[in-house]
C-alpha cells in the first residue's frame, strides 16, 4: 500500500478536530481537497477510515494509520528541525489531572529550556489514557495499566499515594461511635471515572455507598471543595499535607490508597521522546512512592 504523507496529514487533522472543514483550516487547504485526499487513502487502504459523523472519527482501521501519520509527523519534525531549525516538534501526551497538579511542574521546567518543542498535554484518569494511545492520540502516557499498548513500551514510575481527608468540622459532625459514618457522610469525587472514594468506602464495608456525593471536575476545585467543607475526599499525600499539619484539614482514618503509574510510549528513535521519558522519570522518582511500599 502506497502511503502520501498528505493523506495522513488529512486523517490526523479530521481525528484532531473532528470534521472535513476543520480539518481544512487546519492544513490551509479546502474541504474538497481533504476529502479527496481522504477517498485517495481510503482507495489505497481498501477500508473505510473515517466514520462521517458529528463529530467525524477514525474507525478502528483508520485509527492504526492516524497512529502511523503522527509518527511520521513527529520524525519528519525531528529531522527537519535538526536541519532547518524552522520546525517546532509536538509531543502529545496523555496525563492524569493529580500528576499534573502535583508532581510534573518538574517537567515543565525542564522542557521550557527546549527549543522549538511543544507540549500537548491532554487530561485523562490514570485508568482510561491507554485509548488515547490506542487511537494515535498521544505518543505518551502516564498510566495505572501495567499492560503494554501494541507498539509501546512500559516503564514503573512509582504510586501516587492518597489519604481521606476532611474538615474537622465535618469530621466532627459524621462521627459516631468514635469513628467516620462513612456510609452517611458527604463525599466528594472527581468524575464519573474516579473511584478513589468508592475503594476506600468498599474497604469499609459501606457498600451502599453515601447518599450525598458531590462532583467536582477541576483539582484544584476538588481540594478547595474538601476545604471548605463540601464532602470529604481522597487527596494525594502530598498535597493534603500542608492542611493536615495546621489542623485546617484532619485525617478521617490512618487509609491509604497506593496508585501505581507507569509511563507507556511509543517504541519509536525520537530524541526529543527520548528525553521527555528521561525528564518524567526523573521528575517521578523525586515525588512519587516506589512502588509496592
Amino acid at each position: 500500500m502506497d502511503l502520501n504523507p498528505g493523506q495522513l496529514d488529512a486523517l490526523v487533522a479530521i481525528a484532531d478536530h473532528g470534521s472535513f472543514d476543520a480539518a481544512a483550516r487546519e492544513l490551509h487547504i479546502t474541504a474538497s481537497a481533504v476529502s479527496q485526499r481522504i477517498r485517495a487513502l481510503e482507495a489505497a487502504a481498501g477500508q473505510v477510515l473515517i466514520s462521517r459523523g458529528t463529530p467525524c472519527r477514525p474507525t478502528l482501521h483508520g485509527e492504526w494509520l492516524v497512529r502511523l501519520g503522527r509518527q511520521t509527523r513527529l520524525l519528519y519534525d525531528e529531522a527537519s528541525q535538526a536541519l532547518t531549525a524552522a520546525a517546532a516538534v509536538e509531543l502529545p501526551v496523555a496525563v492524569n489531572a493529580d500528576s499534573l497538579s502535583v508532581w510534573l511542574h518538574d517537567v515543565f521546567t525542564e522542557v521550557a529550556g527546549w527549543e522549538g518543542t511543544a507540549l500537548r498535554l491532554r487530561v485523562e484518569d490514570q485508568g482510561y489514557s491507554q485509548e488515547l494511545l490506542r487511537r494515535g492520540d498521544v505518543l505518551a502516557a502516564i498510566t495505572s495499566d501495567q499492560a503494554a499498548v501494541q507498539g509501546c513500551t512500559v516503564q514503573p514510575l512509582g504510586a501516587l499515594r492518597y489519604v481521606p481527608a476532611a474538615t474537622p468540622d465535618l469530621a466532627a459532625r459524621w462521627r459516631r461511635g468514635g469513628s467516620a459514618d462513612w456510609p452517611g457522610m458527604p463525599v466528594i469525587v472527581f468524575n464519573d471515572k474516579d473511584d478513589l472514594q468508592h475503594e476506600l468506602l468498599r474497604r469499609r464495608g459501606a457498600g451502599r455507598g453515601p447518599l450525598v456525593v458531590h462532583q467536582v471536575p477541576a483539582t484544584a476545585d476538588f481540594y478547595t471543595a474538601v476545604r471548605l467543607g463540601l464532602g470529604w475526599g481522597m487527596l494525594p499525600e502530598a498535597q493534603a499535607r500542608g492542611p493536615l499539619e495546621s489542623g485546617e484539614l484532619v485525617r478521617l482514618s490512618a487509609d491509604v490508597v497506593d496508585v501505581p503509574l507507569y509511563w507507556q510510549r511509543w517504541r519509536l528513535d525520537s530524541p526529543k521522546l527520548t528525553a521527555l521519558t528521561a525528564v518524567v522519570r526523573q521528575a517521578a522518582a523525586r515525588h512519587l512512592r516506589p512502588a509496592g511500599r
